[in-house]
């Protein structure tokens, strides 16, 4: 993986992140989830955007 590689998929998981808040916090508005449920969510979503970020950062080839 180049860096221009890792740019174009950290700015689409970015994306995808903000898609992912965007819609929990609609449907916390609604009254489907909780906040605490939320909270959960968010913080999954958060750990698996650092591991995937940590894998990007090792599959660099220089």
């Amino acid at each position: 993986m180049t860096q221009g590689q890792r740019l174009k998929y950290s700015i689409l998981l970015s994306l995808l992140v903000l898609a992912t808040m965007l819609g929990l916090s609609y449907l916390q508005k609604d009254g489907v989830i909780s906040e605490k449920v939320f909270q959960y969510i968010a913080i999954g979503v958060a750990v698996v955007v650092v591991i995937v970020n940590g894998i990007m950062r090792r599959k660099v080839k220089l």
